[in-house]
């Protein structure tokens, strides 16, 4: 709470609390959503404004983060998997056996997105084996957690 007070205090000379008696001020808003596998998106828009009760009520169900003379940042948290997983995410497995999303179908060229444990290969079914080679298209959030529960049952303990 001290920290939102000294936020307050810091944009208070520019720009009124109640829109009474100011100008409006033009604002870069900056939002982030973070994703549940870590990824982060971030827009910047511009806008006027005449108060900041006005900015709170439009972003009531984001947290800030930041505030200055110029610029309000808001973070939320996403109960969802990020928009770059259900386009081109699929699980796979690195060379060292661990359970990874790529960007793209794994292989030796393709971009580690998230890394989450090894897996002990042995015990997997070849069947298993060859759907982690050839990769498992991540369309959800719930395909998201049931892989990640499925395989974890075969994590290399250390």
């Amino acid at each position: 709470m001290r920290i939102l007070s000294t936020l307050l205090l810091a944009v208070a000379a520019v720009l009124p609390v109640h829109g009474v008696s100011a100008a409006p001020v033009k604002m870069t808003i900056v939002l982030q959503q973070h994703y549940l596998d870590g990824e982060m998106s971030e827009e910047k828009v511009t806008e006027t404004v005449d108060s900041l009760t006005e900015i709170w009520k439009k972003y009531r169900d984001w947290q800030l983060i930041n505030l200055d003379d110029r610029t309000i940042a808001f973070r939320k948290t996403v109960n969802d998997i990020s928009p770059l997983l259900k386009t081109n995410g699929y699980f796979g497995i690195t060379d060292d056996g661990t359970l990874s999303i790529f960007n793209g179908k794994p292989g030796r060229s393709s971009e580690i997105i998230q890394s989450f444990f090894q897996i002990d290969v042995q015990k997997l079914e070849s069947r298993q084996q060859e759907k982690l080679k050839k990769g498992i298209r991540v369309l959800s959030k719930e395909r998201y957690e049931q892989v990640i529960e499925m395989y974890r049952h075969f994590a290399v303990v250390q």
